[in-house]
């Protein structure tokens, strides 16, 4: 391509779609897995893929992740899966993918809201591909699924006694005697952050940070009994502090309790890394707000930063943050949080937005890619504010504007953008299925 064909446009959405028709690359349906995964052969070599998702209920997005990730373990050594999800309810479907426990049924994981994120088709059917991939692999090569979030306060709190339980009774004693400062709040830990910055009820932090560090300092004797359980009760315990920590932070408002929420999933997603060694390579499934760059976009530029951020900083080259994005469709969304699944209308987009751009470069699915050097034309000519949509758990499309459209400077917030131009909702496997959810689903019910 001639070194004009990327030249600085003036603005308009017209040359902007323009840039965009010429760099796209088309791609198959995400449902011929293997075509599909081909395209992403060229960030084999990252040490983190970073893969997006527009909204928290896109099936494309889901499938397209499905591919990408099956591609990079079968072929270019991935052995994690890290998810914007809670660590315990993570923790059953790696037990399942890597033969440690028979498939789950009629449990309690993924019960809170909002189900759907989860307990849904595609990861179902991701869970049982990576199941079979693991079949074949030795037990120390498997690949693994883990949740990087931090709103399991209740279950980590559980999950650490039972630990304990099985290993030292004494330290279990104790153990309980430091969470019981948190324990009458863990149904609602909401309120334990209201009453301690707004009602004066002294902070279980020192609590919370003791057994943490009593859990370090014992690792040598507990790794040499079972250094996996010991690792995940490690990984409960960062997860009680942090939840301490963000839901007081909730209460002072600003920056602060995002910053601790993604600080924390940056340093689950680098404490994994450590513990598979070396040669480890891991990709993350979280949303574009969590994955791109935050200080290319309006969240950065009031303070916020995001996980994509943090391994820009630690990796640099070695992370890869492809973004995603479409233009109508349907969603599986709730009006407000904690409200009933619906599957909702997502509205074209607006013209001056990115997504708009994209609609008019002429593509039903693509990949456009601005990483490296050879593509600095590319990412000059992208690197303008534009509008960016982001849908979560919550949609409200009469409030659109206001509630789920930011500014971006995209070829500084991703290195790559993956294109649906209508999307569908995810299959939820539960309550809110049309026929209720299969016997065979794997996580419970």
């Amino acid at each position: 391509m001639p070194a004009t064909a990327y030249q600085r446009i003036d603005g308009s959405s017209a040359d902007l779609s323009r840039v965009l028709h010429r760099a796209a690359e088309p791609l198959p349906d995400p449902a011929d897995a293997a075509a599909f995964g081909a395209f992403f052969d060229r960030y084999g070599d990252a040490r983190v893929v970073l893969l997006g998702e527009a909204t928290h209920g896109s099936s494309e997005f889901y499938r397209a992740r499905n591919a990408i990730t099956r591609r990079l373990i079968e072929h270019h050594g991935f052995s994690i899966v890290a998810v914007e999800a809670d660590w315990p309810d993570a923790a059953r479907i790696d037990d399942y993918a890597r033969h440690r426990a028979p498939r789950p049924r009629r449990g309690d994981v993924f019960a809170r809201f909002p189900t759907w994120m989860w307990r849904n088709i595609e990861v179902l059917e991701f869970a049982d591909w990576l199941r079979g991939h693991n079949e074949k692999t030795a037990e120390a090569e498997r690949a693994s699924f883990h949740g990087l979030d931090v709103y399991s306060l209740e279950e980590s709190i559980h999950a650490v006694l039972a630990y304990l339980d099985g290993v030292d009774p004494v330290a279990a004693a104790q153990a309980r005697a430091r969470y019981s400062c948190l324990t009458p709040w863990q149904d609602d830990p909401a309120r334990y952050g209201l009453a301690v910055e707004r009602g004066g009820r002294d902070s279980c932090e020192d609590a919370a940070v003791a057994q943490l560090r009593e859990l370090l300092d014992e690792r040598l004797a507990h790794m040499k009994n079972d250094g996996e359980r010991w690792f995940d009760a490690l990984q409960n315990a960062r997860i009680v502090l942090a939840a301490e920590r963000y839901y007081r932070a909730m209460y002072r408002g600003g920056a602060e309790s995002w910053n601790l929420r993604d600080r924390h999933m940056f340093g689950t997603l680098q404490a994994l890394l450590a513990h598979r060694g070396e040669s480890a390579k891991a990709v993350v499934w979280a949303h574009n707000s969590h994955i791109g760059n935050a200080a290319a976009t309006a969240m950065g530029w009031r303070g916020e930063f995001n996980i994509g951020e943090l391994c820009r900083m630690a990796h640099g080259d070695e992370a890869v943050a492809i973004g995603f994005g479409t233009d109508r469709g349907r969603v599986a969304a709730a009006t407000d949080w904690g409200g009933d699944m619906e599957n909702k209308k997502v509205r074209p987009a607006r013209p001056d937005s990115w997504e708009y751009a994209f609609r008019h470069a002429g593509y039903a699915r693509s990949l456009t890619d601005w990483r490296g050097p050879a593509k600095r034309e590319l990412a000059d000519a992208l690197r303008q504010p534009w509008l960016e949509r982001a849908i979560g758990v919550v949609y409200r499309p009469e409030t659109e504007l206001l509630s789920h459209y930011f500014e971006a400077v995209l070829s500084e917030q991703f290195d790559a953008f993956i294109w649906f131009e209508e999307t569908t909702a995810v299959t939820p496997l539960g309550k809110e299925h049309p026929h209720g959810a299969p016997e065979t689903y794997p996580f419970g019910l």
